[in-house]
């Protein structure tokens, strides 16, 4: 049997490569170790190394990543992490144990005390912090500063504003934190219902998440008035940064009215998109706030760098100073680029988006956009187009999300891609359009794994490779 053959012998199983996964058993006749450590036999791997450096290669072909080409997940920012953050990452003097002391960690400190200044000066924030180990948790960290703040206040405030098109971790961050989520409508404009805005707000406000430009790329026209609603109140304006590739060098939350933001490194800042694995989100504030932020951050004093801890911190959310190395890279990313460099990004991206759109024989309800965009894919299956899409060899956007638009394809290219990938690109979204029912539900036909029950996958998923073989 051939490799060809032997890559599909088994596509029931969706298991492309399990006839290059040979093992042998060792019987075992004698041990000095109690009957009941022991086996009578233990099946182990039998690869040569060319065998097994080419299995690996194999499979790393089968997975896509934003180096095999566009990645466009709307509300993902996906942008290529260039490899010079890594080699910067990978310098031996980055290679800092977090309990020296820090009079032998001057160079640390300095980095990221320049990175607290660097984000700040971006968001239009007074203070950072830079423990939060990922979005998510930068999110949660800046809801426990905001409830610090009006705890410290004597007031006792019960709810949280959040658009109905928010990310779903805007909500279960204020869950955590206590409080109960108003959900606030979009408008027919698909930007905040001011109306609905004035009926939610009071008393018990004490902060309403928002994301600009929002999660169907449109600018907050009104922000400046929704800002004052949220002050007048006594509330607290949140910035979900998820979106910041939009404004960089352009606008700055800080000066539309926010009062606590957090950044997305992965997403702004071109750090990897950690699928678990490291990440950072750290948290920006204005002045009134900065007592509350995680302990210890760094300051300069006297020519030096010294660790300490704001006033009326909410404490730790994460050991140390948080992911380090990440912080490196997002570092090096911003330094590199510079202030003209990250204009030029946002540029790029809204120009990307922009150029794609019109290309596409798909309607987009909302506009003007400006980094993403929701495509509709009428009475067809967003999810189907999207798995049609892989068969022409392009990665699909998100689908289904947000919910107000119908059959959603959020799409969003970022800055990195050039005219030929985003031609390409195109193509794939407007074939798969074309393509008959027939084609679309049975896609993708094309890929290694084809399409897979994901409701038994998620209920009862196949952990080990040993369980496709006893079938």
């Amino acid at each position: 049997m051939n490799y060809d053959q032997a890559r599909y012998a088994r596509e029931d199983q969706y298991e492309p490569l399990l006839a290059e996964k040979n093992s042998t058993r060792v019987e075992i006749d004698d041990s000095p170790l109690p009957d009941d450590l022991t086996r009578d036999s233990v099946e182990l791997p039998d690869l040569s190394e060319p065998e097994l450096a080419r299995h690996y290669t194999r499979l790393s072909q089968m997975n896509w990543s934003v180096e095999s080409g566009p990645y466009p997940l709307g509300s993902c920012t996906m942008k290529y992490n260039p490899s010079f953050t890594e080699d910067v990452a990978a310098d031996p003097n980055a290679a800092v144990h977090p309990d020296r002391s820090v009079e032998s960690s001057q160079g640390t400190l300095e980095l990221l005390y320049d990175l607290q200044d660097y984000l700040g000066r971006i968001g239009g924030m007074d203070a950072v912090t830079l423990q939060p180990p990922a979005g998510a948790a930068g999110e949660f960290a800046g809801i426990l500063v905001a409830k610090a703040y009006h705890e410290s206040q004597g007031n006792d405030r019960s709810e949280v504003v959040i658009p109905a098109s928010a990310h779903g971790t805007n909500f279960a961050s204020a869950a955590m934190a206590g409080y109960d989520v108003v959900e606030l409508p979009s408008g027919e404009d698909g930007r905040v219902d001011m109306d609905a805005l004035d009926a939610a707000l009071s008393e018990d406000t004490a902060a309403l998440m928002l994301t600009n430009p929002n999660t169907v790329g449109l600018f907050e026209r009104d922000i400046v008035e929704i800002a004052e609603m949220v002050h007048d109140v006594g509330g607290l304006l949140y910035y979900d940064g998820a979106n910041l590739n939009a404004l960089l060098g352009r606008g700055r939350p800080g000066d539309m009215g926010f009062d606590i933001m957090h950044y997305n490194v992965h997403k702004t800042f071109a750090t990897p998109h950690g699928g678990g694995g490291p990440g950072a989100g750290p948290v920006g504030v204005v002045e009134e706030l900065a007592p509350f932020l995680p302990s210890p951050r760094v300051r300069e004093s006297g020519g030096n760098y010294e660790l300490f801890d704001p006033e009326e911190t909410i404490g730790k959310v994460h050991g140390y100073m948080g992911n380090w190395l990440v912080l490196v890279k997002a570092y090096a990313y911003i330094a590199r680029l510079g202030d003209a460099g990250l204009a030029d990004a946002s540029a790029k991206a809204v120009l990307n988006a922009n150029y794609l759109a019109e290309q596409l024989d798909y309607e987009v309800p909302y506009s003007p956009f400006h980094h993403e965009f929701a495509a509709t894919a009428g009475d067809k299956d967003a999810a189907d187009v999207a798995k049609r899409m892989l068969d022409y060899g392009v990665h699909p956007p998100t689908t289904k999300w947000p919910e107000f638009v119908p059959e959603a394809m959020l799409t969003e290219p970022t800055e990195i891609e050039n005219r030929d990938s985003l031609d390409d690109l195109a193509h794939a979204f407007n074939a798969a359009m074309a393509d008959s029912d027939e084609e679309l539900e049975n896609a993708p036909s094309r890929t290694t794994a084809r399409r897979i029950d994901q409701v038994s996958a998620a209920r009862e998923p196949r952990l080990s490779w040993h369980a496709l073989d006893e079938e």
